[in-house]
């Protein structure tokens, strides 16, 4: 198993998305660093997750958008397991709003948790990881193509990107690869709930909607040794949806 061994840390780990990368990670070994703003989640995804196979699982209750939380988190993380060889920045956050109405507030609280909380992650992976390290970004496909209501997310996750690729090559050096991943529509409650979605705006095929799984996955590969000289990547997991909006 690829992450015997291996202390894997994931933002926004207790559901959706970020729970599936957690499984795949327990499947392969993994002790688990799980993330996350609600206890309640935390709480439920624990026995899910010792059920997967993880050998430990230790929760942290964290905003990622507050940097001494982050800290802390990483700390405490440090403090059970003594190392730390992987981060996936998945924790994300959403909102519909036409431009007109958003306010400085609005985007300040996507972005504190969308963009700021990958950075603090990753600039905590720079100063503790030993080299073989990786971090996986979790962007989206709003990075390059989006709809109407959405510009904070779009643009948080632009940034993202771009974040990987200064995190990717500062991280050369340290022997730390750094990734990123897009997905497209994936089964989970942040696209059902979507208004554009609910609406009709925004028409949704299901043969292009992709399961939590495909995206783990992606990331439990970036992570892995198979991806060695992956270096500074965007990969798209999207069913090839953005090839036609």
């Amino acid at each position: 198993m690829r992450f015997n061994d291996k202390v894997v840390l994931v933002t926004g780990g207790a559901s959706g998305i970020g729970l599936a990368i957690c499984k795949r990670m327990a499947s392969e070994g993994a002790r688990l660093v799980l993330v996350d703003y609600s206890q309640e989640k935390l709480d439920k995804a624990v026995p899910l997750l010792t059920a997967a196979g993880a050998p430990e699982v230790w929760p942290s209750l964290c905003d990622v958008g507050v940097e001494a939380q982050v800290e802390a988190t990483v700390q405490g993380a440090l403090q059970k397991f003594g190392r730390l060889d992987v981060v996936v920045n998945n924790a994300g956050l959403m909102q519909f709003k036409p431009l007109e109405e958003l306010t400085g507030e609005d985007w300040m609280r996507i972005l504190n948790v969308d963009l700021l909380g990958a950075f603090y992650f990753t600039k905590q992976a720079f100063l503790h990881m030993k080299p073989g390290g990786t971090i996986v970004n979790v962007s989206s496909i709003h990075a390059i193509e989006t709809s109407p209501l959405v510009a904070p997310y779009a643009a948080a996750k632009a940034a993202v990107n771009s974040l990987t690729r200064s995190a990717a090559l500062e991280g050369k050096a340290k022997g730390l690869r750094v990734n990123s991943v897009l997905p497209g529509a994936i089964d989970t409650p942040m696209l059902w709930e979507n208004p554009n979605v609910k609406s009709g705006a925004e028409k949704i095929d299901p043969a292009d909607v992709g399961r939590p799984e495909d995206v783990a996955a992606l990331v439990a590969y970036l992570a892995s040794a198979d991806a060695e000289f992956v270096q500074g990547a965007e990969v798209r997991v999207d069913g090839g949806r953005l090839g036609h909006l």
